[in-house]
């Protein structure tokens, strides 16, 4: 049983699905009901316990890090992790996590990811030296899932499959076998603790959005538009 109080949020995406859209300024700058949705994410951290946050950043980096500052206006401390060259998830945390304090658990979330997940759950489930996801059902755009839940263990196999929501938490140390600045993807480590069976999911219920494709990026707005 974990306490994530630490973050990386994943931010360093071209945001080629977006199109036109991403041209001139980051996906995490992309507004959602009036507000940036990076915004909305960082919101949702420190209302559930998490004020030391990492950021990885490449495309329109200095955008990024000029709306962002130093994080107190949003009530944290935030750090940006710049890429000279894209690390890709798994080698964009690991970089990133040299900019946090302390160890132990540190929640991972994909900037472009809007949803109502019960953070504080999905650390209390994670291991000690292993991982937890949160997994939603399959979207229209991915129908077949990443992967399953056998009770409480995700799984490369059972009997129904469901889509990996971009939020995870992790015991940090698990990334200290990784070579700096090589980019490698997120799903490597998951398959890693799936493996050693110290890979815990959590299905979530509510809300879930993926703003990188323009369909999700108009439904998010007016979802959190009507809150």
């Amino acid at each position: 049983m974990q306490r994530a109080e630490r973050a990386v949020i994943l931010a360093a995406g071209m945001g080629t699905r977006l199109k036109w859209m991403t041209r001139h300024r980051p996906k995490a700058l992309m507004q959602v009901a009036g507000e940036p949705v990076i915004l909305h994410v960082i919101r949702r951290l420190v209302a559930q316990g998490i004020h030391e946050i990492a950021v990885n950043a490449f495309h329109h980096a200095d955008q990024l890090s000029d709306y962002l500052g130093d994080g107190v206006r949003f009530g944290c401390h935030i750090v940006i992790s710049e890429e000279k060259a894209l690390l890709d998830s798994g080698g964009g945390v690991k970089k990133a996590l040299t900019k946090l304090p302390g160890s132990g658990a540190v929640l991972v979330h994909n900037c472009d990811v809007l949803a109502d997940i019960d953070l504080l759950r999905l650390a209390r489930i994670a291991p000690v030296g292993g991982c937890s996801l949160a997994l939603a059902p399959n979207p229209a755009h991915h129908p077949q899932g990443d992967f399953c839940l056998v009770g409480s263990d995700v799984s490369e196999r059972g009997d129904a499959r469901f889509t990996f929501a971009g939020v995870s938490v992790w015991d940090g140390a698990l990334f200290d076998g990784y070579d700096a600045d090589r980019a490698f993807p997120l799903t490597q480590p998951i398959r890693e603790q799936i493996a050693r069976h110290a890979c815990k999911g959590l299905l979530h219920d509510g809300y879930w959005f993926d703003v990188g494709r323009p369909a999700d990026l108009m439904r998010a707005g007016r979802r959190l538009a009507g809150k």
